[in-house]
């Protein structure tokens, strides 16, 4: 991590930021760790911050959730959230389908982003790709109904593994089942970041795709 990031670990994660594998056994008391209760939304996969920021900064009414594996991408994120005054954000690191299966309860969930997520382009890595059939499943039911499965990549086959994966998970139910392809309209809350402009750039499409929990 540089400076700025081991300082901004130091005086932010002890309030802010939790180990998955340190968490104790069952669903995490949400209302007590942000001290109020509020719809939850669950970022998987925060990165560097960017985008997660600037989406709990424009909702401040929601409990805001983030995991991320990568230490320094989460102390990017303590120092954003330290620079826009955030009181809504929650840290964790570690595996988010740990996180899910083992301290999520049923129906605590307002929603669910996955912003793109790695896409292991290569055919012999696919059963790395996050999004499968037993996340999606864990995911339905960490939702409550009406609750949103919200995923976003600039790869097409990913993207379309994504829409058959969702689409067979009865729980879910498209939300926007009569746009070409059944993906959603890029949502213009969603930052445009510089990851997202070099995709288009080097000729990749950037497709959404909006699931609810029925």
């Amino acid at each position: 991590m540089t400076v700025g990031q081991t300082r901004a670990w130091e005086r932010h994660w002890s309030e802010l930021g939790r180990d998955v594998t340190a968490l104790p056994p069952g669903p995490l008391d949400l209302d007590e760790w942000f001290g109020r209760s509020a719809p939850v939304m669950l970022e998987i996969g925060s990165g560097m911050g960017e985008t997660t920021a600037k989406l709990a900064a424009a909702a401040p009414e929601v409990n805001y959730l983030a995991v991320e594996v990568y230490p320094p991408g989460l102390a990017q994120l303590m120092m954003r959230a330290e620079a826009a005054g955030l009181t809504n954000l929650r840290l964790l690191r570690g595996d988010a389908v740990v996180l899910l299966e083992q301290h999520l309860a049923e129906r605590s969930l307002s929603g669910v982003r996955i912003f793109y997520p790695d896409p292991w382009p290569k055919k012999k890595h696919h059963k790395r790709r996050l999004v499968q059939p037993s996340l999606v499943s864990v995911i339905a039911s960490r939702l409550v109904p009406g609750g949103t499965l919200h995923m976003a990549t600039d790869w097409e086959h990913y993207a379309e593994h994504m829409m058959a994966v969702c689409s067979a998970e009865p729980r879910l139910r498209n939300r926007h089942p009569d746009e070409p392809g059944g993906w959603a309209p890029r949502p213009r809350w969603r930052p445009l970041t510089k990851f997202e402009s070099r995709a288009e750039e080097e000729g990749r499409v950037s497709r959404d795709l909006i699931f609810e929990r029925a």
